[in-house]
C-alpha cells in the first residue's frame, strides 16, 4: 500500500528536526579548541619573546665580563712592559731563579706574580708582588660595575749580552690571565689567557735603519746604492768582495726619501709606514720617489723598533786634544807592546783591553794601525789622506762625545778594513750629535749611533751596516750590507703578544 504524500512530508521534516538537534555545541567546542590553539601559541612565543631577552643578556653580560678580563690582561702587559724590573739587581737576583725549567721557578714551584684572589703569587721580590697588584685591579663601569684582576706566570726567562750594554739583559715570556666579573642575581665570569714574550733580534738587521719616525728618516739621493755581500763567504774580484744585486734591506721607523735618477735599493724597504707618495707631518708614508727604487718591494712593520741606546765609554775617556798624526808612543804615554813605531805610523795594541784617548786627530797623510780591543774615546776626526788600518779585530770605538757637535768624521778612504767583516771595526756612539762616515776602497765598518744623525758620504764603498736616528747617503756612495750580521750582535726586541685565547664560566 502506497504511503501518502503527506506524510512523507511531516517524516522527512522530522528526521530533519533530529539531526538539526545532533549538531548542536559543536560551534561552542570549535571555538573553545580555537581559543586553547591560540592561547598555545600565545604562550610559545611569550616563552620566545624571554628566551630571547634572557639570551641578550647573557651575551651581553658575557661581553662585558670578557671587556673586563681584558681590561686586567692589558693592565698587567703595561705593568711588566713600562714599570716592571726584571730580575737581576742587589734586591732580586738571577740565582733565586731556576731558568733552565718551564714555568721557571722559585722554590720548587712557578713563579707567578697575582692580583687574583684565586692564585696564589710566588715571587721572591715582594716589592714587585706588591705593585702588580695595585697596577693589575680593578674595575669597570657599563651600566653596571665589572671587576677584574690578572695573574702572571713566567714561562722562561734567559740573558743575552745585549750590543752596546754594560749589563746582560734579561728576556722573558709571561702567560698571562686575566679575569672578569660582574656580580648580582644573574652573574658572569669570563676568563682570558694570552701571552707576552720579548723578541730578539740583531741590532744589524738591515744595510741601513733609521729609527727617527718622520718624513725623510732615511734618505738616498745622487745615485746613491744598496745592496749586499756575505763576509763569511766571499768571492773576491778585484781585491774586493763580489756583491749581490738583492738582499741590501734598509729600514726605517718613519719615511724612506729616494731620489735620483740611479739611486737603487737592491733589496727590501721595511718600516711601519704604508703608502707610497708625498710625505707630510701627520700622514708619513713609507716611500718618497717611486717604488721601482726598491727592487723587493715593501714590508710593513708591525710597531716601530727600539734600538737600546749603548753604554757610555767606562771609564770615560779624557777631553783634552791629542794626535795621532804627529804624537809619538811617549808623547800618548804608552810604551812597550801597547805602542809601537813612529810619529805619523804608530800601532796601537791595547792587547784585548782598553786604551782612552780625548779629541782624537788624525790627519796629514798619517796612518794608525789598530789592533783587537776597545779604544774609549771623546773624539774622532780623520782628514787630509790619513788613514786607521785594522791589523786585527774586533777593534771597538766608543765614543762619549762630550761638549762637541761631531763627535765622528771619517773622511773619504780614511777606514781601511782588508779583511771587510766589518765586526772588526765597530763604532758605538750613544749621543745626538752629527756622525759623518765617508768610504773608500776596503771601508768594512759598523757605525751604531742610534740617537744621532748619520751622513754617508764621498762617492766611494762602504760595506758592513749602519743604525742612525736619520741616515742620509748621498753623493753615488755605495752601500753594501754584510749578510752575516743579521745573525748576531743580538739586542732585545719588541715585546708582542701572541696565543690569545678566552672561556666563560
Amino acid at each position: 500500500m502506497t504511503m501518502p504524500a503527506s506524510i512523507k512530508t511531516r517524516l522527512a521534516s522530522r528526521k530533519r528536526d533530529r539531526r538539526r538537534k545532533n549538531d548542536r555545541g559543536v560551534a561552542l567546542v570549535v571555538a573553545l579548541l580555537l581559543a586553547v590553539a591560540l592561547s598555545a601559541i600565545g604562550a610559545s612565543l611569550l616563552m620566545l619573546s624571554n628566551t630571547e631577552t634572557y639570551a641578550s643578556m647573557n651575551y651581553r653580560m658575557m661581553s662585558q665580563a670578557r671587556y673586563g678580563a681584558e681590561a686586567g690582561v692589558l693592565r698587567a702587559v703595561n705593568y711588566l712592559t713600562q714599570t716592571y724590573v726584571a730580575p737581576g739587581g742587589a734586591g732580586d737576583p738571577l740565582t733565586n731563579y731556576n731558568m733552565n725549567v718551564s714555568p721557571v721557578t722559585y722554590n720548587g714551584n712557578p713563579v707567578i706574580l697575582s692580583a687574583d684572589p684565586n692564585q696564589a703569587s710566588n715571587y721572591p721580590y715582594a716589592a714587585a708582588q706588591t705593585a702588580f697588584n695595585a697596577a693589575v685591579t680593578g674595575s669597570l663601569t657599563a651600566g653596571q660595575t665589572v671587576t677584574y684582576n690578572a695573574y702572571a706566570t713566567l714561562l722562561s726567562m734567559r740573558t743575552i749580552q745585549e750590543y752596546g750594554a754594560a749589563a746582560p739583559k734579561v728576556i722573558q715570556t709571561w702567560q698571562l690571565v686575566g679575569t672578569g666579573s660582574i656580580g648580582g642575581t644573574r652573574p658572569a665570569t669570563v676568563e682570558v689567557r694570552s701571552v707576552l714574550e720579548r723578541q730578539v733580534t740583531s741590532a744589524h738587521s738591515f744595510g741601513v735603519f733609521a729609527t727617527a719616525a718622520g718624513c725623510g728618516a732615511l734618505t738616498f739621493s745622487g745615485g746613491s746604492t744598496s745592496d749586499s755581500y756575505d763576509s763569511s763567504n766571499m768571492t773576491m774580484v778585484g781585491g774586493v768582495p763580489q756583491v749581490q744585486l738583492s738582499g741590501g734591506a734598509v729600514g726605517s721607523n718613519g719615511n724612506l726619501d729616494v731620489n735620483g735618477g740611479q739611486t737603487q735599493i737592491y733589496g727590501s724597504l721595511s718600516t711601519p709606514r704604508t703608502g707610497v707618495g708625498h710625505c707630510k707631518n701627520g700622514a708619513v708614508t713609507a716611500l718618497t720617489g717611486g717604488a721601482a727604487t726598491v727592487s723587493e718591494g715593501l714590508i710593513q712593520l708591525p710597531q716601530a723598533i727600539q734600538y737600546p741606546t749603548p753604554a757610555p765609554p767606562s771609564p770615560l775617556p779624557p777631553t783634552s786634544s791629542v794626535s795621532w798624526a804627529t804624537s809619538t808612543c811617549a808623547d800618548l804615554g804608552l810604551s812597550g807592546t801597547t805602542c809601537t813605531g813612529a810619529a805619523g805610523s804608530l800601532t796601537l795594541n791595547p792587547l784585548g783591553g782598553t786604551l782612552a784617548f780625548g779629541n782624537v786627530n788624525l790627519n796629514a797623510g798619517a796612518t794608525i794601525h789598530l789592533k783587537a780591543g776597545t779604544y774609549n774615546l771623546n773624539n774622532i776626526t780623520v782628514n787630509g789622506n790619513a788613514q786607521i788600518i785594522i791589523d786585527t779585530g774586533p777593534v771597538f770605538f766608543n765614543v762619549a762625545g762630550v761638549g762637541t757637535n761631531q763627535p765622528i768624521s771619517l773622511a773619504g778612504n780614511s777606514i781601511s778594513n782588508p779583511s771587510f767583516d766589518p765586526t772588526n771595526f765597530q763604532i758605538l756612539y750613544g749621543g745626538t750629535s752629527d756622525v759623518t762616515v765617508s768610504g773608500g776602497t776596503n771601508s768594512a765598518v759598523m757605525v751604531y749611533a742610534p740617537n744621532a744623525p748619520v751622513s754617508l758620504t764621498g762617492g766611494s764603498h762602504i760595506y758592513g751596516s749602519v743604525v742612525g736616528n736619520t741616515v742620509v747617503e748621498s753623493g753615488g756612495t755605495h752601500f753594501h750590507y754584510d749578510r752575516r750580521l743579521q745573525n748576531d750582535l743580538l739586542v732585545g726586541g719588541a715585546f708582542m703578544m701572541s696565543s690569545f685565547t678566552w672561556k666563560k664560566y
